[in-house]
């Protein structure tokens, strides 16, 4: 089979409801705790995609049993530090900034080397962001050039520390948080807002933490040592899946979407909140609680009027993994949209900067990038005619999704290669889209 597509027609109005693939920080995070957990945990609904796969396949190979049963994944955990590890274990973390970042949280009290590795894309992101402070904790820890591979020996003479997390990362917030939770005595983060999924899980766990929150961060403190009972939990849909419908819907023609039980966790809706900024029109329905974490269906209508934004950057910790698809509105709006402070973007699986200014003026858009900045001068009759080649991305998930997007609203005439980036996250994907009347070859 060719690892491209091609897209030769827009997609035709449409009235559909869906559900969209389980959300993918929630399945790692619930495996990984469940690994360190006391009894036998149940994941429902967990995205079976490679990134959340090779979680699996991790805790696996140090010693964490866990099968699939009618549907369901079963984990048996023997609490912190609950490891069985042999000597000179590699655990692949394949394309996921996630896995590999978080486990080595996990992996400061094993008093055996581990190495982390990862596919060519993860090997090129930085990991000194995770290291040091795991270093501060008495880890030891070595790597070339502060990327993957990684090796790591633990202590059981763990010390708390004190950490400043000031990029917005929850990847960076969270290793050090399951760090703490294998530490004697009480660790404190200060940290800029971000997702807060590990939090939430902590609160549902009722591991004994404090979170003071401020304006532009949160104070974290987590008491180490602490054992929590094995769990159930049923994985809720991806708000960052679910992008790709929504912009889909708003820029399409006479359409309407229901995307059934996202998360819509406040520190993921900085999508919502911008493209309502935007004059797009979008709803939430059936609202929630589950588990700390809010539940909503999203119904969504084409909108003709766009207007421009000037973001605020406090919104681009919440949207970091949807701006790809940000930008196709801003590129319909009328006006000049501005970006700013979107560095993190290119500490992605991509430079998703770069590949998102290249590609908005392939297309024909007039952009302006200074720094981390973006200025995008939309084109409300935008209509594409011509040939496209979408290549040369690093193999990323988002960009080729947003590329796919990009195709069935704007026209033209399409290749858009590595189709197979889409397993590591939403291996659905293009069914998905076929199946509300996309012509995807």
């Amino acid at each position: 089979m060719p690892d491209y597509v091609t897209v030769k027609q827009k997609i035709k109005s449409y009235k559909k409801k869906i559900l969209v693939s389980p959300d993918k920080s929630l399945s790692i995070r619930s495996i990984l705790l469940a690994s360190q957990a006391i009894g036998i945990s149940t994941i429902t609904n967990l995205l079976e995609s490679e990134d959340v796969l090779n979680a699996i396949k991790a805790i696996q190979k140090l010693g964490i049993e866990c099968k699939k049963k009618s549907g369901k994944y079963i984990i048996s955990g023997f609490g912190l530090n609950g490891f069985d590890i042999k000597k000179n274990t590699t655990i692949d973390a394949g394309n996921s900034g996630t896995l590999a970042r978080l486990l080595l949280g996990l992996l400061v009290k094993v008093e055996k080397k581990v190495k982390i590795v990862g596919d060519k894309s993860l090997s090129k992101r930085d990991f000194s962001r995770v290291t040091e402070p795991l270093k501060e904790f008495g880890a030891v820890i070595k790597s070339k050039k502060n990327s993957l591979p990684v090796e790591i020996e633990g202590t059981e003479f763990l010390r708390p520390i004190e950490y400043l997390e000031n990029k917005g990362s929850a990847q960076c917030k969270s290793s050090v948080m399951l760090a703490s939770l294998l530490t004697p005595g009480t660790t404190v983060i200060k940290a800029k807002k971000s997702r807060n999924h590990t939090e939430l899980l902590f609160k549902y766990l009722k591991i004994p933490m404090r979170i003071k929150k401020f304006k532009n961060y949160d104070l974290i403190e987590v008491d180490g040592l602490n054992q929590f009972d094995a769990f159930d939990y049923d994985i809720p849909s991806d708000i960052s899946s679910s992008a790709f419908f929504i912009v889909l819907t708003i820029l399409a023609q006479n359409s309407e979407i229901i995307i059934k039980k996202v998360n819509i966790n406040e520190s993921r809706t900085g999508i919502i909140k911008i493209l309502k900024m935007m004059n797009c029109n979008i709803k939430l329905k059936n609202l929630k609680m589950y588990k700390g974490e809010k539940i909503a269906d999203i119904f969504v209508k084409s909108s003709n009027n766009i207007k421009s934004i000037n973001c605020p950057s406090k919104l681009n910790s919440a949207a970091i993994d949807e701006f790809l698809v940000i930008f196709l509105v801003a590129a319909k709006a009328k006006g000049v949209s501005v970006f700013k402070n979107l560095n993190e973007l290119n500490k992605k699986e991509s430079p998703r900067l770069e590949i998102a200014t290249r590609f908005l003026r392939m297309i024909g858009i007039k952009v302006k990038k200074v720094k981390d900045n973006l200025k995008i001068y939309g084109n409300p009759l935008l209509n594409l005619n011509g040939n496209y080649h979408m290549k040369n991305f690093l193999k990323d998930h988002r960009v080729f999704m947003m590329a796919c997007i990009a195709a069935l609203v704007f026209g033209g005439n399409w290749k858009i290669d590595d189709k197979d980036s889409i397993n590591t996250s939403f291996p659905k994907f293009l069914k998905i889209l076929k199946s509300i009347g996309a012509k995807i070859n």
